[in-house]
């Protein structure tokens, strides 16, 4: 972080042939980004990237250089193309090892000596790597360094993630306004508004009963800034005799 008043950084790397293949919808990134929002982390770039080795390495070691922070999903299951922890070893040429904490935990759930087998698959870590729990009570997720491996299923990352304290900045907000015109209509007061008020702003259409309407977000470090800016497209819109909608704001509804 370069200031006080920055958010850290994030990537998040979403991990699996079946998310590019159209297969399987990626389900987390929304849950990870709200997250880490609220511990003063942004996530600034994501990839979807394949059950590749070479290229899990590529990107594991370009973007912990560029970030303060790289989460992983997917790819630390019991099968034999679940191959994030190898290839994160390999990133940080350290060995992979069998982490007992783990291995004794899926030991005292796996009945079969076949199933066991493959299961303890999943107690392998980078050496020097540290523990994420695991809430409902299944294999850990790891972490090293500043890169943390969690599961792509989205209910055991849900219970993974919230375990995690990230050391984040000042939180971004954001607020939100329905205005019910459509965006060039506005386009030119988006702008100046934006650069008086040093906020960011975004407008993203959408259709009502046949009507062009805008949704315009406004994201900043400071929650006035941003009720001030809501209320500068209120003014801009209702000028024109447009109607608006209400303004929902990120710190009202947590």
């Amino acid at each position: 972080m370069s200031q006080n008043t920055d958010s850290a950084t994030a990537c998040v790397l979403i991990i699996g042939d079946e998310i590019l293949s159209g297969r399987t919808q990626d389900l987390n990134l929304q849950y990870i980004a709200k997250t880490l929002r609220r511990q003063g982390v942004l996530i600034s770039v994501a990839h979807v990237i394949p059950d590749v080795e070479e290229t899990i390495i590529e990107y594991v070691n370009e973007t912990r250089n560029q970030h303060d922070y790289v989460l992983t999903t997917g790819g630390i299951g019991p099968t034999h193309d679940d191959i994030t922890a190898k290839s994160i070893a390999a990133a940080f040429k350290v060995p992979l090892i069998t982490n007992e904490v783990i291995a004794q935990r899926i030991r005292s759930y796996s009945t079969s000596t076949d199933t066991l087998n493959n299961r303890l698959r999943m107690a392998y870590v980078p050496q020097g790597a540290g523990l994420i729990e695991n809430l409902t009570g299944g294999p850990h997720g790891f972490y090293i360094n500043n890169v943390y491996a969690m599961a792509g299923i989205p209910r055991v990352l849900q219970s993974m993630l919230p375990t995690i304290q990230f050391r984040g900045g000042v939180v971004m907000h954001s607020g939100a306004l329905e205005v019910f015109v459509g965006e060039s209509w506005i386009a030119a007061d988006l702008k100046q508004i934006q650069e008086e008020n040093q906020v960011k702003v975004g407008s993203y259409p959408f259709r009502r009963k046949g009507k062009y309407c805008t949704t315009v977000v406004v994201r900043s470090h400071d929650k006035e800034r941003i009720l001030k800016a809501l209320d500068r497209v209120k003014n801009a819109v209702q000028s024109r005799g447009e109607t608006i909608g209400n303004v929902e704001c990120d710190w009202l509804q947590e």
